[in-house]
C-alpha cells in the first residue's frame, strides 16, 4: 500500500518537470488550461440539463427539469460541465484508476466554466464525495477531493475533506445494475461537521444514477445543510 501512495506521488510531481501538453492530444499548451482550446471546442458541453439532477434534456425542450425530477427533485440544484463521452471517460478514467492526477485540474476547470455560464451563485462550502479508507489506501488518493479542491481555488469556495466520511466499503457502483446501485450506498455515508443553515456543494467525478451522490446528499442534509448542490465534471 505504501509504495502505491508513493508510486502515486512520484507520477504526479514527474508532470510538473515535464512540458504541459494538452491531456487529450498531447499538443503543447500555450496556457496552463490542461486542454487545449480546440480540444475544447470538440469536447461534449452539456448545453441543457435538469436542473435538479443534470440529466441531459433535449436542445429544442423548453422544460428545465427531466420527469423524474417534475415529480421529486434529485437535489435542490445540479450541476455538470459535459456529457459522459469517450474524451470524459478517459480524463476521468485516467485519474481514478492510473494515477494521472494532473487530470483533477481539467476537469475541475471545465465544471467552473459550465457554472460561470449558467450563472451560478456560489455555496458555502464544497464536500467531496469520499472513499472508504480501505479504498483510500489502494487508491493512494481521492479523485473527488482533489476535482473539489481545483474547483474551490477557481470559485473560491472552501473545501472541508472531512466533512463526510464513507463508513462502510461498498461495491463500485459502475459494476452494478441501476437497480442495486441504492441498496449499495444506502447508509453509507455519515456526517461528521455541523452543516446547519448551510449550502454545500457535494463534488463527485460523474454523475451516473445520482444514487452516490444522492447518499452522500443525505447524510449532509442529516447534519442539517440547507441547500445541497450535486457538482460532477461529467454526466452519464
Amino acid at each position: 500500500m505504501a509504495f502505491s501512495i508513493i508510486d502515486n506521488w512520484s507520477k504526479n510531481n514527474l508532470t510538473a518537470w515535464l512540458p504541459r501538453t494538452c491531456a487529450l492530444c498531447a499538443a503543447r499548451l500555450i496556457d496552463d488550461a490542461g486542454i487545449c482550446r480546440a480540444c475544447r471546442r470538440d469536447l461534449p458541453w452539456l448545453v441543457r440539463s435538469c436542473c435538479h439532477c443534470a440529466l441531459p434534456l433535449a436542445a429544442d425542450s423548453a422544460a428545465t427539469l427531466c420527469s423524474g425530477c417534475q415529480r421529486a427533485p434529485v437535489f435542490d440544484h445540479a450541476y455538470a460541465a459535459c456529457h459522459y463521452d469517450e474524451a470524459l471517460a478517459w480524463l476521468i478514467g485516467a485519474l481514478k484508476f492510473r494515477g494521472r492526477i494532473q487530470h483533477a485540474r481539467p476537469l475541475a476547470l471545465l465544471l467552473a466554466e459550465r457554472l460561470a455560464d449558467n450563472g451560478w451563485a456560489s455555496c458555502d462550502v464544497l464536500l467531496p464525495v469520499p472513499l472508504h479508507p480501505r479504498q483510500f489506501r489502494a487508491r493512494g488518493f481521492n479523485q473527488a477531493e482533489r476535482i473539489a479542491h481545483h474547483l474551490g481555488r477557481a470559485l473560491g469556495v472552501p473545501v472541508v475533506d472531512d466533512a463526510l466520511q464513507r463508513r462502510r466499503a461498498t461495491q463500485r457502483q459502475s459494476g452494478l445494475a441501476a437497480s442495486e446501485r441504492r441498496a449499495n450506498v444506502a447508509g453509507a455515508f455519515v456526517a461528521t461537521a455541523d452543516l446547519t443553515g448551510r449550502h454545500v456543494g457535494i463534488v463527485d467525478d460523474v454523475i451516473t444514477t445520482t444514487r452516490t451522490a444522492r447518499a452522500a446528499a443525505d447524510a449532509a442534509a442529516d447534519a442539517g445543510a440547507l441547500l445541497i448542490t450535486c457538482l460532477a465534471p461529467a454526466r452519464a
